[in-house]
């Protein structure tokens, strides 16, 4: 990705956010940075949590700036599309030697 390329590593998450953002802009891309979004329990809100990004209104993106990343990042991430009833999640590690990301698709319920 453009932004780990020119920026490497080591520096704080709200660096790589304000890059991504500009990034995301100039491919076209609608990208709202650090909204509150409503948290749902039996389809009622029960609070917010801010996203570091939601592109399109369609992906939630959370970013990281960590060495690695570990299994409670992506837990974070599938409770995250599951209370915001966001269909596709990205987990995005800005902070290792090689850009670490990984897609998150919530399944559809039977």
């Amino acid at each position: 990705m453009a932004v780990h390329r020119k920026l490497g590593r080591g520096f704080p998450e709200v660096v790589f956010q304000r890059a991504l953002a500009i990034e995301l802009f100039k491919q076209g891309l609608k990208a709202e940075r650090e909204i509150d979004l409503p948290i749902y329990y039996d389809d009622k809100k029960v609070g917010s949590r801010r996203a570091d990004f939601f592109i399109e209104r369609r992906v939630l993106v959370e970013m990281k700036a960590l060495e690695a990343l570990v299994p409670a990042h992506h837990v974070q991430i599938i409770n995250y599309l599951e209370a915001f009833k966001v269909p596709v999640g990205l987990l995005i590690n800005f902070g290792a030697s090689s850009l670490e990301f990984k897609r998150f698709v919530k399944t559809l319920k039977k």
